[in-house]
Parts: C-alpha cells; structure tokens; sequence
C-alpha cells in the first residue's frame, strides 16, 4: 500500500486521477455536495457516495434500490436530491430519500439539472431543454437541444453544461436564454453524466463526466473448447474535463496528452527489383492548433528535411535499392494533441470574399481521379446542396447527403467517386474522395489530411498500441476564417438521418494530423516520381506504426 496517499486532500487528487468506482456497473448522473461524490449507478439502482482518492463507494439508499432503478440523471440543491427516473422528474430530502413526484413529461427525461428555484429538464424525443419553476411546477421556456443523442445536465451561476451521449461532447450554454457559446469533445466516448466540482480563480467552472460502455475481452473459460472465447464487459468511470475556449479564433480545446508515435518503412519487396538514385519522402506530422511537435527523430536511417507546401517532409535517400537489400528506416515524434471543436455559424459566413486564384486552382479543381466530370459524381453535387448558398449549409448538406448516400465498409483499394456512388459502400478515403468531389463542384475547396488515428485508450499509459489501419479526414476552407477539418464517416452512424456533428469542424486528441494536403509518402528515382503504375510502395515495403500514450496533458 502507498503510504503517501492518505495524506493527500481531496482537493489536492482532483483533477489528477481518474475515478473508477468499486462495484459500479452503469453510471450516469454525477453531482458533488462540496468534495463528496454522489453517482448514481442506473442498472442497480445504487445511489453511491464516491471516495475519489481511493474509489471506495458507499451505497446511500441500501432499502430504496429499487426506486432509483433505471435513474438517468441527478442533481442536488442544497438539502434537495433531484432524478430524472422514465418521464418523471422527482425530488427528496437527502437524508430520507422518500421520491416526491414532480412533474411528468410525454417521453423519457434523460437529465436534471437545478439552479436555485429553476429546474432544467432534458428530453431527447422533444430535442428540447424544458425549464421548469420549482414552485408553481409550471413551464417557463425551453431550448431546443444542442446535440442528437441522450443528454445530461449541470448548472451553475452562469452556464448551462449539456453533455451528449452520442455527440461525445459537451455544450455550455447560457442558463438564462439558452444561448449556445461554445462545446468541447470528451476524450472518451460514450459520456453520460456531468457535475461541477467548484470554480476556479477566474470563476471557471471545474467539471467532471462519467463515462458507461462495454468492452470486448478475450475470456479463458475452463469449460469450453477452445477455452478462450469472446465477451463484453461493463466500463464505467469518471474524468476531469479540461477545457480551454478561445472565442476570437473561434474554437474550444479539450483534453489532450502526450504521444509518442512512430512511423517506419521495412523494405521487403513481394518482387526484387533495382531502383537507381531513391528518394524516399515521409510527410512528418504537422503543427496545428490543436497539435504540438514537441520533437521529431530518425528510425534506422537518417535523413534530411524539406519544406513543402508549409509541410514537414522527412526525406531519406538512396544511392540505389538493389536486389536483396533490406533496410528499416522512418521517424518518431513527440506530439501534444487535444481535442479541437471549432463555433462557427451559417450567419458568421453570410458575407465572404473570393476564392483566391491560387485556392480556386488548387483545391477546386480534379487533381486526384475524383471523377468530378462525370454524370452521377454532377448530378450528386447538384442534389447534395439544392439552392442553398451558404457556405457551412451547404457542406453540412453535403456531408448528410453523403451519409445518407453510402454505407461504411472497408476495400483494399479505392475507387472513384462515381463507383462508389453507385455502389453505396466506401471506406474512408472512399468517403473524403466523395466529399472532396462535391465540395469542388460546389465551390468549396477542400483537401485531404489524416493517415492515422492513436488507439483512443487513454488509460493504458506506457504501453505500445498499434491501429488497426489507417484513417483520412478533410478539411474545407472557410474564407477569412481559414481551414477547418471534418471527419470522413465516423458521423455516419444509424439510418435515421439525425447524424451527430462531434466531427463536423472539430477532431478528438487521438487524431494525428501528418501532412495537411500533402501527398503522405511519395518515391522518386532519378528524379523521377513513381506511380502505382510503376511501382507501388506497399509492394516495395512493409509500414510498421505504433503509439505510446505518454502522459495527459495538464489542465489549461
């Protein structure tokens, strides 16, 4: 046992540790009395009292379990404990927790969430935030829901805190009008519960969320054969959520942490050939604003830097490859990321200026086999936009009309937008070559950026992880705003045509941001670029990609 940890206050642990609590299956609303933790555990009906430094719970209701089951949100004011149970909204004294019906809604009441007399009441079939007064019990306004998915709530002097379970994020929201200011991606998925801690200095709110899914594990079953079979498990927890919100560069960061990533070429070609004078070029990854290079070094080989297009490119070179020569070479780098999620709104970009000559020959054009001159890639782009002209309308139209258009599925190699399209299946780049196609034909310049996303386990610190492939996303030009990113089909989930915007112009901390429009990797010999047709660089070499989650970054 650490003998040191007892002597740490409360107040000292916050903020450094994540909270998983002892015995908890499914946790979703979280409130704090002062330092206390209360949580409650849905599927068991346990109202828990959280020791946050040792995890330690306590169940506060031991004979009224049943009552709280199926809980989905909590708060507390003063001596007052609030649920959202089913449609119904109830409060109790702390002390005797004896429920007292508050008000019925036609649908399910997912959060709850109070402010002295006003009592704020999420409900996701309504898409709405309806506001009650505590005393004649009536409605006073609503506001209509930031996100698509189950929402929970907290509330403070000033702030509205909706955290969306679907939209992984988590909105502030002005308490009195509902206002939208600015929202945050949780470095997890699947948030279900907020609570405000205390406030800082400044009078930043200090929040924390809990997270419930399921995990896949291998079990070792003594009674089957094979005795190793595949099982869920319950995952639920609670962490600090950093934030950080810049309101003249229009953006909020999130959570981040220190990655170490590398990326190396083994030559091992599936056929011997001879290449004369080899320049091998590694795109190095970028520096953003949600990105810090803090270093970068070779793997097996040195090599030189060049700048191309703003982008670091590490070049490696060959006075030849010949028949039966291996080598390994490649580079690591040091990243800070966070997560990114950028305001901008249609009315901001009502009023623009021209494309410049040099974005409108760049990135509007068919530089990429994006088929943009042929019927259905045309009639698509046609569809996608209709007669709008705003430029963020149109590319959220763009981005549903493709959604609705495609379904994901993984290919070894990609083809056309036209194929695609007809097919109604792509992969990820699939996908951005669909979006790349009609943006440009809609006068959207946009370009590629991505290749590779960290395993998004930020617990499992220290220990090399390896993705399962490679991963491409978009950004799109906003003129005198500048570039925003995309995502390219994570949003694309369900057939209800209620997609989530978590990815619309924003990105978690686990995306790595490697050569921002520029081509990834690329092989010259003799001064001569190779294509596919002459050589592909899969055939000539194995990529071997691996992060290690370092550290997360400090608060803000």
């Amino acid at each position: 046992m650490n003998s040191a940890l007892p002597s740490l206050t409360v107040s000292q642990m916050f903020g450094q540790k994540t909270i998983r609590p002892l015995t908890a299956a499914t946790i979703y609303g979280i409130a704090f009395i002062k330092d206390r933790l209360i949580a409650i555990d849905t599927i068991k009906g346990h109202l828990l009292e959280i020791d946050p430094i040792s995890d330690n719970s306590k169940i506060l209701n031991p004979h009224q379990v049943k009552e709280f089951q199926d809980v989905t949100g909590l708060a507390v004011w003063e001596d007052t404990l609030w649920i959202s149970r089913r449609n119904g909204i109830y409060l109790c004294n702390f002390t005797s927790l004896g429920l007292e019906h508050f008000v019925t809604l036609p649908y399910a009441a997912d959060g709850v969430g109070v402010w002295e007399s006003t009592i704020y009441v999420s409900c996701q079939r309504l898409a709405s935030i309806i506001v009650f007064d505590r005393d004649t019990r009536k409605e006073i306004t609503r506001f209509h829901t930031p996100g698509v998915g189950i929402e929970n709530l907290a509330v403070s002097q000033e702030a509205l805190w909706v955290c969306d379970h679907t939209e992984q994020t988590v909105y502030s929201m002005d308490r009195a009008t509902g206002e939208f200011r600015f929202s945050v991606i949780t470095p997890f998925a699947s948030p279900t519960g907020i609570a405000i801690h205390s406030q800082d200095a400044t009078g930043k709110d200090i929040l924390y969320v809990s997270y419930s899914t399921e995990e896949p594990y291998i079990r070792d079953n003594p009674n089957a054969d094979p005795s190793h079979e595949l099982t869920y498990r319950d995952i639920t927890f609670i962490h600090p959520l950093y934030y950080h919100y810049e309101p003249d560069k229009r953006y909020a960061l999130s959570n981040g942490y220190l990655v170490e990533m590398s990326y190396v070429e083994e030559i091992s070609p599936l056929e011997e050939v001879y290449l004369p004078n080899v320049e091998w070029r590694i795109a190095l990854p970028s520096e953003t604003e949600r990105q810090k290079v803090k270093q970068v070094e070779p793997i097996g080989l040195p090599f030189t830097e060049e700048i191309i297009d703003g982008q670091r490119v590490a070049v490696f070179k060959f006075d030849s490859l010949a028949p039966g020569e291996r080598h390994i070479f490649g580079w690591k780098a040091l990243l800070e990321v966070r997560g990114i999620k950028y305001r901008i709104t249609p009315k901001d970009v009502e009023i623009l200026p021209e494309l410049t000559p040099e974005l409108q020959t760049r990135y509007l054009v068919d530089d990429d086999d994006l088929a943009m001159n042929t019927a259905i890639v045309n009639r698509a782009a046609r569809e996608a936009v209709g007669s709008e002209t705003n430029i963020l309308r149109k590319m959220y139209s763009i981005r549903n009309y493709v959604y609705d258009e495609l379904s994901y599925g993984i290919k070894p190699y990609i083809d056309t937008p036209d194929i695609v399209l007809e097919r109604g299946v792509g992969s990820c780049g699939e996908y951005v070559g669909v979006l790349l196609a009609l943006c440009r034909l809609n006068g959207i310049p946009c370009r590629t950026v991505g290749r590779y996303k960290c395993p998004p386990y930020g617990e499992q610190q220290g220990v090399p992880l390896q993705p399962d492939f490679n991963h491409v996303w978009l950004e799109f030009y906003i003129p005198s705003f500048g570039w925003v990113p995309m995502e390219s089909n994570p949003d694309d989930i369900g057939d209800t045509g209620h997609y989530p915007t978590r990815f619309f112009m924003g990105l978690c901390w686990y995306h790595v941001e490697i050569g921002r429009g520029v081509t990834f990797e690329t092989l010259t010999s003799n001064g001569d670029r190779l294509t596919k047709e002459d050589i592909s660089i899969g055939d000539l070499a194995i990529n071997h990609i691996r992060f290690t989650i370092l550290k997360e970054l400090p608060p803000f």
